[in-house]
């Protein structure tokens, strides 16, 4: 009987996992590669609600064509930067920024907001590096879409 119950699980498994990878190969199927650029350059709201819809949304999509499948830029420019502001106080922000960066989704933050608003990406900022940040945030929209990226305003 335990060496049934064992076959029928395994059966189940299998299954379960055919349907997964074929569920994968269809949305790889619908969707193909994907350049995408995200666009944040407003305020959070209570809470952050807008911030943290904005990550959720980017984690959707990913699940939706799969890591693998996807370029993804965030430019982050103006009040945008609040997103990394607020993320140094807010663990539910900081852990979508880290998840998404895990799956190599890159921020680039605008250095003409944080020269205007006297901004220090070490200090003021969760999780920036130098290499994070672009001369202008409007401009390097206009690069990504040149590039072929598809503008992206959650």
């Amino acid at each position: 009987m335990q060496i049934f119950t064992r076959a029928i699980m395994a059966i189940a498994l299998a299954i379960t996992m055919a349907g997964v990878i074929s569920g994968n190969a269809n949305a790889n199927e619908r969707y193909g590669k994907q350049k995408v650029v995200y666009h944040i350059n407003y305020n959070g709201g209570e809470n952050d609600k807008l911030y943290r819809g904005a990550m959720r949304n980017i984690q959707n999509h990913i699940n939706a064509v799969g890591a693998e499948n996807m370029e993804i830029k965030v430019v982050l420019h103006g009040n945008g930067l609040g997103l990394l502001a607020s993320a140094k106080k807010n663990e539910l922000l900081q852990g979508q920024v880290l998840e998404l960066k895990g799956q190599n989704v890159n921020l680039h933050v605008c250095n003409n907001t944080l020269k205007g608003r006297k901004i220090s990406y070490q200090n003021d900022l969760f999780d920036v590096f130098e290499e994070d940040i672009v001369p202008s945030g409007v401009a390097e929209l206009s690069r990504l879409q040149q590039m072929g990226y598809t503008y992206i305003k959650p």
